[in-house]
Protein backbone atom coordinates (compact mmCIF):
# COMPACT_ATOMS: atom_id res chain seq x y z
CA UNK A 1 0.00 0.00 0.00
CA UNK A 2 2.63 2.26 0.85
CA UNK A 3 4.60 1.17 -2.35
CA UNK A 4 1.61 2.27 -4.20
CA UNK A 5 1.02 5.76 -2.49
CA UNK A 6 4.33 6.68 -3.32
CA UNK A 7 4.05 6.07 -6.73
CA UNK A 8 0.49 8.01 -6.82
CA UNK A 9 2.57 10.60 -5.61
CA UNK A 10 5.74 10.97 -7.49
CA UNK A 11 3.31 10.86 -10.60
CA UNK A 12 1.42 13.68 -9.43
CA UNK A 13 4.14 15.90 -8.95
CA UNK A 14 5.53 14.19 -12.05
CA UNK A 15 2.30 15.88 -13.54
CA UNK A 16 2.63 19.58 -12.55
CA UNK A 17 5.88 19.73 -14.13
CA UNK A 18 5.04 20.20 -17.41
CA UNK A 19 2.16 22.76 -16.77
CA UNK A 20 4.46 24.71 -14.44
CA UNK A 21 7.01 24.89 -17.04
CA UNK A 22 5.01 26.18 -19.92
CA UNK A 23 3.55 29.14 -17.07
CA UNK A 24 6.69 29.83 -16.06
CA UNK A 25 7.24 30.17 -19.62
CA UNK A 26 4.59 33.05 -19.76
CA UNK A 27 5.71 34.56 -16.73
CA UNK A 28 9.12 35.18 -19.08
CA UNK A 29 7.48 36.72 -21.68
CA UNK A 30 5.31 39.16 -19.66
CA UNK A 31 8.54 39.98 -17.58
CA UNK A 32 10.63 40.16 -20.96
CA UNK A 33 7.58 42.80 -22.29
CA UNK A 34 7.52 44.77 -19.35
CA UNK A 35 11.27 45.81 -18.45
CA UNK A 36 11.79 46.76 -22.55
CA UNK A 37 9.93 49.89 -21.39
CA UNK A 38 13.28 50.96 -20.01
CA UNK A 39 14.60 50.95 -22.76
CA UNK A 40 11.69 52.08 -24.96
CA UNK A 41 11.24 55.33 -22.37
CA UNK A 42 14.47 57.22 -23.97
CA UNK A 43 14.43 56.10 -26.98
CA UNK A 44 10.66 57.81 -27.41
CA UNK A 45 12.26 60.96 -25.90
CA UNK A 46 14.33 61.06 -28.95
CA UNK A 47 12.50 59.92 -31.98
CA UNK A 48 9.99 62.38 -30.83
CA UNK A 49 11.84 64.80 -28.68
CA UNK A 50 9.30 64.44 -25.90
CA UNK A 51 9.77 66.07 -22.91
CA UNK A 52 10.52 63.87 -20.03
CA UNK A 53 7.06 63.49 -18.83
CA UNK A 54 5.33 63.12 -22.22
CA UNK A 55 8.35 59.69 -22.35
CA UNK A 56 6.64 58.42 -18.84
CA UNK A 57 3.81 57.74 -20.86
CA UNK A 58 4.57 54.79 -22.48
CA UNK A 59 4.91 53.30 -18.78
CA UNK A 60 0.97 54.83 -18.36
CA UNK A 61 0.03 53.30 -21.35
CA UNK A 62 1.28 49.36 -20.29
CA UNK A 63 -0.45 50.15 -16.54
CA UNK A 64 -3.51 51.58 -17.43
CA UNK A 65 -4.11 48.46 -19.42
CA UNK A 66 -4.42 46.49 -16.10
CA UNK A 67 -6.89 48.84 -14.74
CA UNK A 68 -9.39 49.22 -17.13
CA UNK A 69 -8.91 45.88 -18.62
CA UNK A 70 -8.66 43.45 -15.60
CA UNK A 71 -11.97 42.93 -15.26
CA UNK A 72 -13.44 42.45 -18.93
CA UNK A 73 -10.55 39.52 -18.63
CA UNK A 74 -12.35 38.01 -16.01
CA UNK A 75 -15.06 38.39 -18.14
CA UNK A 76 -13.12 36.71 -21.25
CA UNK A 77 -12.01 33.84 -19.26
CA UNK A 78 -14.97 32.76 -17.51
CA UNK A 79 -16.24 32.32 -21.45
CA UNK A 80 -12.70 30.62 -22.16
CA UNK A 81 -11.20 29.55 -19.83
CA UNK A 82 -7.60 29.50 -18.45
CA UNK A 83 -5.73 27.89 -21.50
CA UNK A 84 -7.55 29.41 -24.60
CA UNK A 85 -7.25 32.48 -22.10
CA UNK A 86 -3.60 32.48 -21.86
CA UNK A 87 -3.40 31.76 -26.38
CA UNK A 88 -5.65 34.64 -26.75
CA UNK A 89 -3.63 36.79 -24.88
CA UNK A 90 -0.87 36.17 -26.58
CA UNK A 91 -2.38 36.61 -29.96
CA UNK A 92 -3.40 40.26 -28.60
CA UNK A 93 -0.08 40.99 -27.96
CA UNK A 94 1.77 40.26 -31.05
CA UNK A 95 -0.81 42.46 -32.57
CA UNK A 96 0.09 45.25 -30.34
CA UNK A 97 3.79 44.24 -31.37
CA UNK A 98 2.38 44.67 -35.05
CA UNK A 99 1.25 48.08 -34.65
CA UNK A 100 5.03 49.32 -33.61
CA UNK A 101 5.66 48.68 -37.75
CA UNK A 102 3.34 51.42 -38.78
CA UNK A 103 4.03 54.06 -35.56
CA UNK A 104 7.61 53.19 -36.42
CA UNK A 105 6.85 54.17 -40.59
CA UNK A 106 5.01 57.31 -39.58
CA UNK A 107 7.25 58.22 -36.44
CA UNK A 108 3.80 59.01 -34.42
CA UNK A 109 3.76 58.66 -30.54
CA UNK A 110 -0.05 58.32 -30.36
CA UNK A 111 0.34 54.87 -32.42
CA UNK A 112 3.38 54.05 -30.35
CA UNK A 113 1.23 54.60 -27.21
CA UNK A 114 -2.22 52.71 -28.62
CA UNK A 115 0.60 49.75 -30.01
CA UNK A 116 1.97 49.94 -25.81
CA UNK A 117 -1.79 49.77 -24.54
CA UNK A 118 -2.97 46.94 -26.57
CA UNK A 119 0.25 45.04 -25.83
CA UNK A 120 -0.90 45.50 -22.06
CA UNK A 121 -3.97 44.44 -23.04
CA UNK A 122 -2.58 41.06 -23.51
CA UNK A 123 -0.26 41.10 -20.77
CA UNK A 124 -3.28 41.80 -18.57
CA UNK A 125 -5.63 38.91 -19.95
CA UNK A 126 -2.13 36.57 -19.82
CA UNK A 127 -1.55 37.50 -16.19
CA UNK A 128 -5.49 37.28 -15.35
CA UNK A 129 -5.35 33.64 -16.17
CA UNK A 130 -1.87 32.64 -15.22
CA UNK A 131 -1.53 33.53 -11.54
CA UNK A 132 -4.97 32.11 -10.45
CA UNK A 133 -3.95 28.90 -12.77
CA UNK A 134 -0.49 28.69 -11.14
CA UNK A 135 -1.97 29.17 -7.54
CA UNK A 136 -4.73 26.52 -7.58
CA UNK A 137 -2.71 24.00 -10.28
CA UNK A 138 -1.62 21.99 -6.93
CA UNK A 139 -1.85 22.36 -3.21
CA UNK A 140 -2.87 25.91 -1.93
CA UNK A 141 -0.41 25.84 0.43
CA UNK A 142 2.46 25.47 -1.82
CA UNK A 143 1.48 28.11 -4.13
CA UNK A 144 4.05 30.44 -2.90
CA UNK A 145 6.33 27.96 -3.73
CA UNK A 146 5.00 27.85 -7.37
CA UNK A 147 4.87 31.39 -7.71
CA UNK A 148 8.21 32.14 -6.93
CA UNK A 149 9.30 29.36 -9.73
CA UNK A 150 7.04 32.42 -11.77
CA UNK A 151 9.00 35.27 -9.96
CA UNK A 152 12.43 34.10 -11.39
CA UNK A 153 11.77 33.49 -14.67
CA UNK A 154 9.75 36.66 -14.67
CA UNK A 155 12.74 38.83 -12.92
CA UNK A 156 15.00 36.72 -15.08
CA UNK A 157 13.18 38.21 -18.31
CA UNK A 158 13.33 41.45 -17.40
CA UNK A 159 16.98 41.82 -16.96
CA UNK A 160 17.55 39.93 -20.65
CA UNK A 161 15.17 42.05 -22.31
CA UNK A 162 16.90 45.51 -20.85
CA UNK A 163 19.94 44.49 -21.86
CA UNK A 164 18.74 43.15 -25.34
CA UNK A 165 16.72 46.00 -26.33
CA UNK A 166 18.79 48.91 -24.45
CA UNK A 167 21.61 47.39 -27.04
CA UNK A 168 19.21 47.08 -30.13
CA UNK A 169 17.44 50.38 -29.35
CA UNK A 170 19.82 52.40 -27.64
CA UNK A 171 23.30 52.14 -29.17
CA UNK A 172 24.14 55.31 -30.80
CA UNK A 173 21.79 57.11 -29.62
CA UNK A 174 23.80 59.98 -27.92
CA UNK A 175 25.83 60.26 -31.26
CA UNK A 176 22.30 61.16 -33.04
CA UNK A 177 21.46 63.49 -30.03
CA UNK A 178 24.71 65.63 -30.78
CA UNK A 179 24.26 65.41 -34.18
CA UNK A 180 20.52 66.90 -33.77
CA UNK A 181 21.86 69.82 -32.23
CA UNK A 182 23.54 71.04 -35.50
CA UNK A 183 21.59 69.98 -38.47
CA UNK A 184 19.07 71.32 -40.65
CA UNK A 185 15.30 70.40 -39.92
CA UNK A 186 15.49 67.98 -43.10
CA UNK A 187 18.08 66.27 -42.12
CA UNK A 188 16.97 65.83 -38.74
CA UNK A 189 13.95 64.40 -40.11
CA UNK A 190 16.26 61.76 -41.82
CA UNK A 191 18.20 60.76 -38.96
CA UNK A 192 15.21 60.74 -36.48
CA UNK A 193 13.21 58.60 -39.05
CA UNK A 194 16.19 56.16 -39.46
CA UNK A 195 16.39 56.01 -35.71
CA UNK A 196 12.80 55.26 -35.55
CA UNK A 197 12.90 52.22 -38.09
CA UNK A 198 15.37 50.54 -35.42
CA UNK A 199 12.03 48.87 -34.18
CA UNK A 200 11.17 47.11 -36.61
CA UNK A 201 13.04 44.08 -36.83
CA UNK A 202 12.90 43.35 -33.60
CA UNK A 203 9.06 43.67 -32.89
CA UNK A 204 8.50 42.09 -36.15
CA UNK A 205 10.30 39.00 -34.48
CA UNK A 206 8.26 39.54 -31.28
CA UNK A 207 5.45 38.99 -33.43
CA UNK A 208 5.86 36.23 -34.93
CA UNK A 209 7.14 34.30 -31.56
CA UNK A 210 3.66 35.62 -29.79
CA UNK A 211 1.83 34.25 -32.95
CA UNK A 212 3.52 31.17 -32.68
CA UNK A 213 3.23 30.74 -28.70
CA UNK A 214 -0.30 31.72 -28.84
CA UNK A 215 -1.12 28.88 -31.60
CA UNK A 216 1.02 26.38 -29.60
CA UNK A 217 -0.19 26.85 -25.97
CA UNK A 218 -3.99 26.09 -27.19
CA UNK A 219 -2.25 22.12 -28.04
CA UNK A 220 -0.08 22.22 -24.73
CA UNK A 221 -0.84 19.64 -22.19
CA UNK A 222 -2.40 22.05 -19.93
CA UNK A 223 -4.54 20.27 -17.37
CA UNK A 224 -8.10 21.96 -17.11
CA UNK A 225 -8.26 23.10 -13.29
CA UNK A 226 -10.85 25.44 -11.00
CA UNK A 227 -10.93 26.64 -7.71
CA UNK A 228 -12.33 24.44 -5.39
CA UNK A 229 -16.01 25.64 -4.86
CA UNK A 230 -16.94 26.92 -1.52
CA UNK A 231 -18.62 24.09 0.76
CA UNK A 232 -20.98 25.16 3.71
CA UNK A 233 -22.90 23.23 6.12
CA UNK A 234 -26.30 23.17 6.35
CA UNK A 235 -26.37 24.98 9.67
CA UNK A 236 -24.22 27.83 7.78
CA UNK A 237 -26.10 31.04 6.69
CA UNK A 238 -23.03 32.95 5.86
CA UNK A 239 -23.09 31.77 2.35
CA UNK A 240 -21.07 33.95 0.19
CA UNK A 241 -23.15 35.18 -3.21
CA UNK A 242 -21.24 38.26 -4.49
CA UNK A 243 -17.05 39.19 -4.63
CA UNK A 244 -18.11 42.14 -1.98
CA UNK A 245 -18.71 39.46 0.62
CA UNK A 246 -14.78 38.87 0.92
CA UNK A 247 -13.34 41.52 2.86
CA UNK A 248 -10.03 39.53 2.78
CA UNK A 249 -9.94 40.12 -0.77
CA UNK A 250 -10.53 43.68 -1.14
CA UNK A 251 -7.93 44.32 1.62
CA UNK A 252 -5.81 41.73 -0.01
CA UNK A 253 -6.28 43.87 -3.90
CA UNK A 254 -4.74 47.11 -1.19
CA UNK A 255 -1.90 45.17 -0.09
CA UNK A 256 -0.63 44.20 -3.51
CA UNK A 257 -1.34 47.60 -4.79
CA UNK A 258 1.21 48.83 -1.96
CA UNK A 259 3.36 46.01 -2.51
CA UNK A 260 3.70 46.88 -6.30
CA UNK A 261 4.73 50.58 -5.76
CA UNK A 262 7.31 49.57 -3.34
CA UNK A 263 8.80 46.75 -5.30
CA UNK A 264 9.03 49.59 -8.54
CA UNK A 265 10.37 52.36 -6.51
CA UNK A 266 13.07 49.90 -5.21
CA UNK A 267 13.83 48.50 -9.00
CA UNK A 268 13.45 52.20 -10.47
CA UNK A 269 14.52 54.72 -8.64
CA UNK A 270 17.99 53.30 -7.34
CA UNK A 271 19.84 54.83 -10.43
CA UNK A 272 18.75 57.89 -9.96
CA UNK A 273 19.12 57.46 -6.07
CA UNK A 274 22.58 56.59 -6.88
CA UNK A 275 23.61 59.53 -9.19
CA UNK A 276 22.48 62.06 -6.66
CA UNK A 277 24.29 60.72 -4.48
CA UNK A 278 27.36 61.20 -6.67
CA UNK A 279 27.81 58.14 -8.11
CA UNK A 280 28.77 57.74 -11.71
CA UNK A 281 26.54 56.59 -14.01
CA UNK A 282 29.09 54.18 -15.29
CA UNK A 283 28.34 52.39 -12.06
CA UNK A 284 25.02 53.56 -11.13
CA UNK A 285 23.52 51.88 -14.23
CA UNK A 286 23.63 48.50 -12.32
CA UNK A 287 22.22 49.44 -9.56
CA UNK A 288 18.69 48.09 -10.38
CA UNK A 289 20.72 44.63 -11.08
CA UNK A 290 21.22 44.38 -7.77
CA UNK A 291 17.50 44.75 -6.66
CA UNK A 292 16.81 41.90 -9.26
CA UNK A 293 19.76 39.54 -7.78
CA UNK A 294 18.32 40.00 -4.52
CA UNK A 295 14.78 38.77 -5.48
CA UNK A 296 15.88 35.91 -7.86
CA UNK A 297 18.15 34.77 -4.79
CA UNK A 298 15.33 35.36 -2.56
CA UNK A 299 12.57 33.75 -4.75
CA UNK A 300 14.94 30.33 -4.50
CA UNK A 301 14.89 30.26 -1.13
CA UNK A 302 11.34 30.28 -1.16
CA UNK A 303 11.13 27.34 -3.44
CA UNK A 304 13.17 25.74 -1.01
CA UNK A 305 11.35 26.69 2.56
CA UNK A 306 8.32 27.04 1.32
CA UNK A 307 5.68 24.99 2.58
CA UNK A 308 8.26 22.52 4.12
CA UNK A 309 9.92 25.20 6.64
CA UNK A 310 7.88 28.29 6.87
CA UNK A 311 4.17 28.94 5.75
CA UNK A 312 3.08 31.04 3.05
CA UNK A 313 1.93 33.91 6.14
CA UNK A 314 4.63 33.77 8.16
CA UNK A 315 6.69 34.41 4.75
CA UNK A 316 4.92 37.31 4.04
CA UNK A 317 5.86 38.77 7.96
CA UNK A 318 9.34 38.47 7.44
CA UNK A 319 8.97 40.06 3.72
CA UNK A 320 7.43 42.62 5.99
CA UNK A 321 9.29 42.95 8.64
CA UNK A 322 12.27 42.94 6.41
CA UNK A 323 10.75 45.85 4.34
CA UNK A 324 10.64 48.22 7.15
CA UNK A 325 13.78 47.55 8.73
CA UNK A 326 15.76 48.28 5.43
CA UNK A 327 13.36 51.28 4.95
CA UNK A 328 14.45 52.92 7.94
CA UNK A 329 17.74 52.07 7.28
CA UNK A 330 17.55 53.85 3.74
CA UNK A 331 16.16 57.17 5.99
CA UNK A 332 18.97 56.85 8.16
CA UNK A 333 21.98 56.08 6.35
CA UNK A 334 24.25 57.59 3.62
CA UNK A 335 26.15 57.02 0.64
CA UNK A 336 26.65 53.55 -0.45
CA UNK A 337 25.37 52.33 2.91
CA UNK A 338 21.80 53.86 1.75
CA UNK A 339 22.03 52.34 -1.45
CA UNK A 340 22.77 48.99 -0.24
CA UNK A 341 19.73 48.95 1.30
CA UNK A 342 17.66 49.84 -1.06
CA UNK A 343 18.96 46.92 -3.57
CA UNK A 344 18.47 44.98 -0.48
CA UNK A 345 14.39 45.98 -0.60
CA UNK A 346 14.90 43.39 -2.94
CA UNK A 347 14.97 41.00 -0.31
CA UNK A 348 11.73 42.11 1.41
CA UNK A 349 9.51 42.52 -1.83
CA UNK A 350 10.23 38.80 -3.75
CA UNK A 351 7.90 36.42 -1.56
CA UNK A 352 5.31 39.34 -0.97
CA UNK A 353 3.82 39.04 -4.43
CA UNK A 354 3.96 34.50 -4.16
CA UNK A 355 2.40 34.55 -0.53
CA UNK A 356 -0.16 37.59 -1.00
CA UNK A 357 -1.91 35.41 -4.31
CA UNK A 358 -3.23 32.08 -2.35
CA UNK A 359 -3.55 34.05 1.11
CA UNK A 360 -6.16 36.15 -1.04
CA UNK A 361 -7.88 33.42 -3.09
CA UNK A 362 -8.30 30.73 -0.63
CA UNK A 363 -12.04 29.46 -0.64
CA UNK A 364 -13.16 32.33 -3.12
CA UNK A 365 -14.39 29.30 -5.28
CA UNK A 366 -16.66 30.41 -8.29
CA UNK A 367 -15.44 34.29 -7.28
CA UNK A 368 -11.47 33.22 -8.64
CA UNK A 369 -11.07 34.78 -11.90
CA UNK A 370 -13.12 38.12 -11.18
CA UNK A 371 -10.49 38.05 -7.77
CA UNK A 372 -7.81 37.70 -10.07
CA UNK A 373 -8.74 40.43 -12.27
CA UNK A 374 -8.89 43.01 -9.18
CA UNK A 375 -5.42 41.66 -7.75
CA UNK A 376 -4.41 42.19 -11.65
CA UNK A 377 -5.70 45.81 -11.21
CA UNK A 378 -3.25 46.62 -8.30
CA UNK A 379 -0.75 46.04 -10.43
CA UNK A 380 -1.33 50.22 -11.06
CA UNK A 381 0.18 50.97 -7.60
CA UNK A 382 3.30 50.70 -9.47
CA UNK A 383 2.13 53.77 -11.84
CA UNK A 384 1.05 55.58 -8.70
CA UNK A 385 3.43 55.38 -5.61
CA UNK A 386 6.60 55.70 -7.50
CA UNK A 387 5.77 59.52 -8.81
CA UNK A 388 3.99 60.61 -5.23
CA UNK A 389 7.76 59.37 -4.46
CA UNK A 390 9.40 62.26 -6.88
CA UNK A 391 6.99 64.58 -5.54
CA UNK A 392 8.10 64.21 -2.30
CA UNK A 393 11.46 64.47 -3.68
CA UNK A 394 10.70 67.52 -5.33
CA UNK A 395 9.18 69.75 -3.00
CA UNK A 396 12.03 68.39 -0.14
CA UNK A 397 14.23 69.29 -2.16
CA UNK A 398 12.51 73.24 -2.77
CA UNK A 399 12.88 73.22 1.36
CA UNK A 400 16.36 72.85 1.54
CA UNK A 401 17.49 74.77 -1.31
CA UNK A 402 16.19 77.62 1.21
CA UNK A 403 19.02 76.98 4.14
CA UNK A 404 22.58 77.06 2.78
CA UNK A 405 22.85 73.77 1.57
CA UNK A 406 23.90 73.56 -2.00
CA UNK A 407 21.69 72.01 -5.33
CA UNK A 408 23.76 68.82 -4.91
CA UNK A 409 23.49 68.33 -1.05
CA UNK A 410 19.72 69.35 -1.39
CA UNK A 411 19.04 66.27 -3.87
CA UNK A 412 20.57 64.14 -2.32
CA UNK A 413 19.22 64.54 1.16
CA UNK A 414 15.52 65.02 -0.44
CA UNK A 415 16.28 61.64 -2.49
CA UNK A 416 17.01 59.85 1.03
CA UNK A 417 14.19 61.12 3.04
CA UNK A 418 11.38 60.23 0.09
CA UNK A 419 11.83 57.06 0.74
CA UNK A 420 9.25 57.38 4.09
CA UNK A 421 7.02 56.75 1.47
CA UNK A 422 7.93 52.85 1.87
CA UNK A 423 6.73 53.03 5.76
CA UNK A 424 2.98 52.83 5.29
CA UNK A 425 3.20 49.98 2.38
CA UNK A 426 5.10 47.69 4.29
CA UNK A 427 2.87 48.48 7.59
CA UNK A 428 0.23 47.17 5.22
CA UNK A 429 1.50 44.58 4.20
CA UNK A 430 2.34 43.48 8.11
CA UNK A 431 -0.96 43.98 8.81
CA UNK A 432 -2.32 41.97 6.29
CA UNK A 433 0.04 38.95 6.80
CA UNK A 434 -0.97 39.33 10.63
CA UNK A 435 -4.62 39.42 10.31
CA UNK A 436 -5.88 40.89 6.95
CA UNK A 437 -5.99 37.79 5.06
CA UNK A 438 -8.23 36.01 7.72
CA UNK A 439 -11.07 38.55 7.54
CA UNK A 440 -14.71 37.39 7.17
CA UNK A 441 -13.39 33.82 6.20
CA UNK A 442 -14.64 32.44 9.22
CA UNK A 443 -17.26 30.14 7.14
CA UNK A 444 -14.64 29.42 4.44
CA UNK A 445 -13.19 25.84 4.45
Amino acid sequence: MNTFLLKNISKSNQSQITPIAIIAGLFFIFGFVTWINGALIPFMKTIHELTDAQSYLVASASYISFVVMALPSAYVLKKTGYRKGMSLGLLIMAIGALIFIPAAQARTYWIFLVAIFIQGTGMTLLQTASNPYITILGPIDRAAKRIAIMGIANKVAGGLGSVIFGALLLTGIDEVQNQLAVVSNAEKDVLLDTLANGVKTPYIVMTGVLVLLGLLIRKAPLPHVEAPAETHSSADHNVKTSIFNFPHLWLGVLTLFAYVGAEVIAGDTIISYGISLGFPVADAKFFTMYTLLAMVFTYALGILLIPKYISQDNALKISAVLGIVFSVCVINTHGSTSVFFVAALGFANALVWPAVWPLTLKGLGSFTKTASALLIMAISGGAIIPPLYGRLVDRKKVDLLTTTLSEPEALAQASTSGYWILLPCYVLILYYALKGHKLGRNSLN
